[in-house]
């Protein structure tokens, strides 16, 4: 009596352990957004990556612009100082650090939108063969099966197997206590 007790309470917990994983896996399947409404995002997200490279490319050409020895000295023209040679040179190496720093956004960004660009193109494609009907995503592979349906077969055959195991224990149980 103690086993088939305990036993109980181990299909209990096997079964509230399956409607937590069947539950949490419908409401994922639910929050996933649609092929059109993540090729939507995507294409934001471009134009965002776009408009950040050209504001650092032109930030990067303002750069150029200011290193020229010329635009230097005319940067300081107004600073009186006894050493000229040695202001010169620091504001140079300001000026090739920024540079430095914005080639090294520039070369994210542009790393950035070709990873866009391929996302975009993915995701083009799926967009396309969901609304043509050829992969809904809340479908799978399995004969169509939708994957709420292939949770609750799964939640059904486990309980299935938790009900055959436990009436196998009591059996056998009362077969030994009858010998």
């Amino acid at each position: 009596m103690m086993f088939t007790l305990l036993l109980s309470k181990k299909l209990r917990v096997l079964l509230v352990l399956t409607a937590i994983l069947s539950w949490s896996t419908i409401g994922q399947a639910q929050d996933q957004p649609s092929a059109a409404e993540r090729l939507d995002n995507l294409k934001l997200d471009l134009i965002d990556v776009k408009a950040r490279e050209e504001a650092t490319k032109l930030r990067a050409q303002q750069l150029d612009d200011a290193l020229k020895p010329e635009n230097i000295e005319r940067a300081l023209a107004g600073v009186g100082s006894t050493r000229p040679e040695e202001l010169r040179e620091q504001r140079r190496r300001e000026l090739t650090i920024q540079k430095a720093e914005i080639t090294s956004q520039l070369a994210q960004l542009e790393a950035q939108r070709t990873r866009l660009e391929s996302a975009i193109a993915t995701a083009e494609v799926q967009a396309y063969h969901q609304s043509a009907g050829g992969f809904p995503e809340s479908q799978n592979s399995l004969g169509g099966l939708s994957t709420r349906w292939i949770v609750i077969f799964s939640a059904v055959a486990v309980i299935a197997i938790g009900i055959f195991v436990l009436g196998y224990r009591r059996l056998r149980t009362s077969r030994q206590l009858g010998s």
